[in-house]
């Protein structure tokens, strides 16, 4: 598989109609985790540690850091964190395939320094099942 661009791993909100790329991101990051569930006991060979296949919880957290642009995106998200609500978006991972399904914003930060551009930074985690496409 060829080098990818990092610009082209894409987050996406659903907006009704179909998905909005979440505009002005310069970084972006996805990230899968599974819990383990620890079975060791007396008996386990040699006390090696011993795990519960498909036991534990799973999740996806998403991080992003970008220009503030005011956009479409923009209004979509602060409304779903300001309500609580769970949302659903496509994170397109060039190359690779697309993950899609349930997050909730659980960050939404501004910042800007005086003599320069106003950024904002998010993060989401996982609130379901999700699914995966590939390319």
């Amino acid at each position: 598989m060829a080098a990818q661009k990092g610009k082209d791993l894409l987050i996406k909100i659903a907006n009704g109609a179909g998905f909005t790329t979440v505009a002005g991101l310069r970084t972006r990051r996805l990230s899968f985790n599974a819990e383990t569930v620890d079975i060791t006991n007396a008996d386990s060979a040699d006390r090696w540690r011993e795990l519960l296949a498909g036991a534990g919880v799973k999740r996806a957290s998403i991080a992003g850091r970008g220009l503030f642009k005011d956009e479409t995106s923009d209004g979509l998200m602060r409304q779903a964190l300001f309500d609580g609500s769970i949302a659903t978006y496509q994170i397109v991972i060039p190359g690779f395939g697309t993950v899609e399904g349930p997050f909730q914003i659980t960050s939404l930060e501004y910042a800007g320094d005086h003599n320069a551009e106003m950024t904002y930074e998010l993060a989401f985690e996982s609130a379901g099942a999700l699914t995966f496409t590939a390319a």
